[in-house]
């Protein structure tokens, strides 16, 4: 994976999630999960690092927009 852009953790909140799963689906399925919670980057594909095991995905999160559980954000007072 590229290195990490000092633009995405600039500021608190702002998150980079690194995964390694088996496979893709496994991969989709916490990239979902977390964006059920959180504003997250879409993703569409995963990558295979040469000799190793599994996928990899990144992603980035801002902990400062909460979803609503419709997944919608939810309005800040």
């Amino acid at each position: 994976m590229e290195a990490i852009n000092e633009v995405h953790v600039s500021e608190p909140g702002l998150v980079v999630v690194d995964v390694a799963a088996a496979d893709d689906e496994t991969a989709f399925a916490f990239h979902a999960a977390l964006a059920a919670r959180w504003a997250t980057t879409s993703v569409e594909r995963t990558t295979r690092d040469p000799g190793q095991p599994g996928v990899r995905l990144r992603c980035y999160l801002d902990l400062r927009q909460p979803m609503s559980p419709s997944g919608a954000p939810s309005a800040m007072a």
